[in-house]
């Protein structure tokens, strides 16, 4: 970013979530108008010093350990996406080597690397089912195209969103089944979501398997490096320093929580980096 080290800071997001789809206030339902939805506050703890200790309010309890080798374990799907929160979600648009169009989203889902820019999205395979018919028909485009487009979810089109996880079959088009409007790439052929305010066009770089205790395939971590950016003037922005960013409140993103539910984000606070040792 070129920018002196002291002015580096961590920007933290706090989220609110709902277990049923999130009605937007008639302010969030206006056209974005800069930071008004985003309320700007004092970190939590704005006395505490180094190295003062910061306990947890659960100090006083014990831990359970869980094995996840373990029968006795059980499912850890909910384990896993209720303590990992909030998790991004890929909004993925994809083609099959027939040219139909699928749509779904993943919030196993993060950016790696910006140079290059990188990103990744596991894809599980669909239970009860073995060999090529377990395969999601997302990854299975990926893997026959090598092509997809990764669109930001924002709260103004959610319920669109959400729709477009439901089991439907290869042939269903779930961005005309949901109603959004596809937009054409630049670089690869999977359209766009246009009412996404953040595209990312994707070329494959790499597939990673995962397999189960007993070899059997249960997921497909797809890294993908970023061939062209989309950004809405309307959440474009710049750095200081003149970098193209985008105003995350004007963004809205929406994150991914634990069973059905999704948060947004509604406050925000800063806090500056420490110098190092003996500075």
């Amino acid at each position: 970013e070129g920018t002196p080290r002291q002015y580096w800071c961590v920007l933290f997001l706090l989220f609110s979530s709902s277990s049923s789809p999130i009605p937007m206030s008639e302010a969030a339902s206006k056209p974005p108008s800069g930071t008004d939805t985003i309320t700007r506050v004092s970190p939590p703890h704005t006395e505490w010093k180094p190295p003062e200790p910061q306990p947890s309010p659960f100090a006083q309890m014990g831990f359970k350990s869980l094995d996840p080798s373990s029968k006795e374990t059980g499912n850890l799907y909910p384990l896993c996406i209720s303590s990992v929160v909030p998790r991004p979600i890929a909004l993925t648009s994809t083609l099959s080597a027939a040219g139909v169009q699928n749509l779904s989203p993943f919030s196993y889902f993060n950016i790696l690397s910006h140079k290059p820019p990188t990103l990744a999205i596991g894809i599980c395979r669909k239970p009860g089912l073995e060999g090529e018919g377990s395969k999601k028909d997302t990854f299975a485009n990926i893997e026959a195209t090598g092509e997809f487009v990764v669109n930001i979810m924002s709260d103004w089109f959610i319920e669109a969103a959400n729709h477009t996880c439901g089991d439907f079959v290869p042939e269903d088009n779930e961005m005309d089944l949901a109603g959004l409007t596809p937009l054409p790439s630049v670089v690869v052929k999977p359209p766009r979501v246009g009412e996404s305010a953040f595209h990312m066009e994707c070329r494959l770089k790499q597939i990673i398997p995962l397999s189960d205790d007993e070899g059997r395939p249960t997921t497909e971590i797809v890294v993908g490096t970023v061939v062209m950016f989309h950004v809405n003037e309307g959440v474009l922005t710049q750095t200081p320093s003149g970098s193209h960013t985008v105003d995350v409140a004007r963004l809205r993103a929406l994150g991914r929580m634990g069973g059905n539910d999704y948060g947004r984000v509604t406050e925000v606070f800063e806090l500056a980096r420490p110098p190092r040792p003996g500075q």
